[in-house]
């Protein structure tokens, strides 16, 4: 019976981990809500830096003029892998990102680990967190020079494209949405393997989250938290709308959350649910069993 658990129900490991790091997440954001805040706000400082990075990259390789052309298309793929260093740092720093926690209070709400109302605290501080993380990178840069000239050139270039999908109206909304899905779809698969104990070296799992992160980058698709940084590193220096930007970070958060809480979360809390099958397999065995 034991081996043939472990086949149908392979990711018991996996839920496992998360069900243990939940419970961390749980106690630090109500008796240690400032330290949680500080560990929120690392990860949201750590995006910010190396968001800037992808940007600067891309317009460092879009400078080289080679026969009339530049090298702009390599530049995003230098830019995106660049970005992808993002997700090990905070995981290995231990940070809290809000996106991964969608899964992580998903799967804990389905196996009444938590509650939902005690799993919205955790998320809306750890996005608290991220944020000012965000604002503190934001004024440094203010009042800096890193990003003059063509890296401030192409993020207010990033800003309007991502505005532009609510002023097109539902076509825009749609797609925002699905781009929202699949990024963090692609964030929890690698959060997936990081957690689920078949993977045992660091490299092979830096790999995992550095690819997650550079095709969600280098494909355009919409990540909740670093929008939030890029709309304040921008909104600092020039100005944004503001209406735009809530609208767009509102749809952002909500294909986030269904593509890492429900796609990844749920998902995987289901099919590894195994209570209904080992009720029907001990009243086989009746009773003896």
């Amino acid at each position: 019976m034991a081996a043939d658990h472990a086949a149908l129900f392979p990711g018991k490991h996996f839920i496992s981990t998360a069900l243990e790091a939940l419970e961390t997440k749980t106690a630090m954001s109500g008796d240690l809500a400032r330290r949680y805040l500080q560990r929120a706000a690392m990860a949201g400082f750590i995006i910010g830096v190396l968001y800037a990075t992808n940007y600067a990259v891309i317009a460092a390789f879009d400078a080289v003029d080679v026969g009339g052309s530049t090298l702009r298309p390599l530049g995003r793929i230098a830019g995106a892998l660049a970005f992808g260093w993002a997700l090990v740092f905070i995981y290995y720093t231990k940070s809290e990102l809000l996106t991964s926690n969608m899964m992580i209070v998903s799967i804990g709400a389905y196996y009444r680990r938590t509650s939902w109302s005690k799993a919205l605290r955790v998320l809306g501080l750890c996005y608290l967190g991220n944020l000012l993380g965000g604002v503190v990178v934001a004024v440094l840069l203010r009042f800096s020079t890193l990003l003059d000239g063509a890296p401030h050139d192409e993020m207010v270039a990033s800003v309007d494209h991502k505005l532009a999908y609510i002023t097109e109206g539902a076509a825009g909304w749609g797609d925002l949405l699905v781009r929202a899905i699949l990024c963090n779809f692609l964030i929890n698969v690698a959060m997936l393997l990081v957690y689920n104990g078949i993977i045992k070296d660091d490299l092979t799992r830096s790999l995992a989250m550095i690819m997650s992160v550079f095709i969600f980058a280098f494909l355009g698709l919409e990540h909740s938290v670093a929008n939030t940084v890029l709309f304040t590193i921008v909104g600092l220096r020039d100005g944004i709308d503001v209406g735009l930007a809530a609208a767009n970070l509102g749809i952002a958060l909500l294909g986030n959350f269904l593509g890492g809480g429900l796609l990844i979360g749920l998902y995987y809390a289901y099919v590894n649910d195994d209570a209904a099958y080992l009720r029907r397999h001990a009243a086989g065995r009746g009773p003896t069993a």
